[in-house]
């Protein structure tokens, strides 16, 4: 795992207002070393494999519907269904997540491989990066719904990080 990629995305998100904290994570995750919890990201840089990893799981956060962003917490589908959430209203925020992490890793003037790593996203990251090439893919359109992607250079640009709306 590369710190200092790692220790830029970090910067970036405290730059932008995404919660997170650095701790010892002790229960099996989804993506090793990342844990949602309570709406804030936990990392523990010694299980973390992948620090792209980290833009993902930090988009859940800034994409999700802000009053049920306090519930974020380890299976956000599962608890977010258990908390009275809507599933189609989850998958759009998954596919904006991707978006926004893509939107994240261009910003920071990374390669769109730190997100979509070779261990990742079942065998699909070549897919996924030819998708997102050249301000394509999807969930975007959510980005901009939201007001979120800057209304002149359109997506990946951005002009806020961090959703303010909720779902009509």
């Amino acid at each position: 795992m590369d710190q200092a990629v790692a220790g830029k995305i970090m910067d970036f998100l405290t730059g932008i207002g995404v919660p997170f904290e650095l701790t010892t994570i002790e229960q099996n995750t989804f993506l090793p070393g990342l844990h949602l919890h309570f709406g804030v990201l936990q990392i523990d840089l010694e299980k973390l494999e992948f620090p792209g990893d980290i833009l993902h799981e930090a988009g859940h956060i800034a994409i999700c519907e802000p009053k049920a962003r306090p519930f974020l917490q380890g299976d956000i589908f599962k608890n977010g269904l258990l908390n009275g959430r809507k599933a189609q209203e989850m998958h759009g925020e998954e596919m904006a997540a991707t978006a926004w992490a893509v939107a994240a890793v261009t910003h920071l003037g990374l390669p769109l491989d730190l997100v979509f790593h070779e261990e990742g996203y079942r065998g699909g990251s070549k897919n996924l990066i030819d998708a997102f090439s050249d301000g394509k893919g999807f969930g975007f359109p959510l980005l901009g719904a939201w007001d979120m992607t800057h209304p002149e250079k359109g997506y990946p640009h951005m002009q806020k990080w961090i959703r303010d709306v909720s779902w009509l």
